[in-house]
């Protein structure tokens, strides 16, 4: 039964096909800076599954569910800082848009790379290339990696029209390797 203490979900406001940006302003719901976001909220999404299939997989993959997780978080600060007006406050490389928002920063970049180096080190040589696959875990990293490369494809689109700090797309970039990483780690047998 609807209560009238319960908050309705829908607002009605993006009948006509726009929404509020969180810095502010009304956008139509295809601009690209919410195709970013969207790309962005895909990818948590297809994370969030894999992280959930490797649960089953066994203590060797829970290492990698517990970085997923925090993976997760950053790019609902990744989200939320692109889907904020992109204005002057970002004119400056280190300027960032209003608070109370989380920023990626240099040490989320050095956090994946320091990940990608861990899980790397303990797999032989990549010679050629491989098919995306392997085991259900594996195939959903590959599908996540897929998906942050549409991701960096997007933030490409968004920045030729506004200002995107470098740890946006450096975040991204290293991302999607240590996606490719984790798969072929979490398939190691």
């Amino acid at each position: 039964m609807y209560s009238m203490f319960m908050s309705k979900i829908y607002t009605k406001k993006g009948d006509d096909g726009t929404t509020d940006l969180f810095g502010g302003g009304r956008v139509t719901k295809d601009c690209v800076n919410l195709r970013v976001v969207g790309e962005i909220d895909e990818l948590n999404s297809v994370i969030g599954v894999a992280a959930e299939v490797l649960k089953k997989s066994g203590a060797k993959a829970m290492s990698v569910v517990d970085f997923l997780n925090i993976v997760q978080r950053d790019l609902f600060k990744a989200g939320a800082e692109l889907a904020t007006l992109q204005d002057d406050v970002l004119l400056s490389s280190r300027a960032k848009p209003r608070d109370p928002l989380q920023y990626i920063e240099d040490a989320n970049v050095v956090g994946l790379e320091n990940n990608i180096n861990k899980w790397n080190a303990t797999l032989p040589e990549l010679n050629n290339f491989i098919i995306p696959g392997g085991g259900n875990g594996a195939a959903n990293l590959h599908h996540a990696r897929a998906v942050c490369r549409r991701v960096e494809r997007e933030l490409v689109a968004l920045g030729k029209d506004q200002k995107i700090r470098a740890e946006i797309y450096q975040y991204f970039n290293r991302l999607s390797d240590l996606l490719f990483v984790m798969a072929r780690f979490v398939d190691l047998d």
